[in-house]
């Protein structure tokens, strides 16, 4: 059995015993996550949201908050003198699927 959610503006297939790396949750490590948004489950049958599957939840456990490497972002523009260098790290959640309600 999977599910198909959304968080953080992206999407996700997910099974149960899944551990899966999403944006930046407010939560804390250990604590439980519900995820609504299901837009669709595949048990005995696929079914499919419109947009979202009514009734539908992913249940999960945080397991990790963190940063991400380092990604260097230089700007440059020729024959000016011009150039820029900035880092940016992303954070993200781990999470632990639980159970998938459907």
């Amino acid at each position: 059995m999977y599910a198909i959610i959304q968080t953080g503006g992206k999407q996700y297939k997910v099974s149960e015993g899944d551990i899966l790396t999403v944006e930046k949750l407010d939560v804390e490590e250990g604590s439980k996550v519900t995820f609504d948004q299901v837009l669709a489950v595949n048990g005995t049958e696929l079914t499919i949201g419109d947009p979202t599957v009514k009734g539908a939840t992913v249940e999960a456990t945080a397991v990790k908050n963190g940063r991400g490497k380092k990604v260097i972002v230089y700007k440059y523009k020729r024959k000016t003198g011009y150039h820029k260098k900035n880092g940016h790290r992303q954070s993200f959640t781990q999470v632990k699927i639980e159970k998938i309600n459907a």
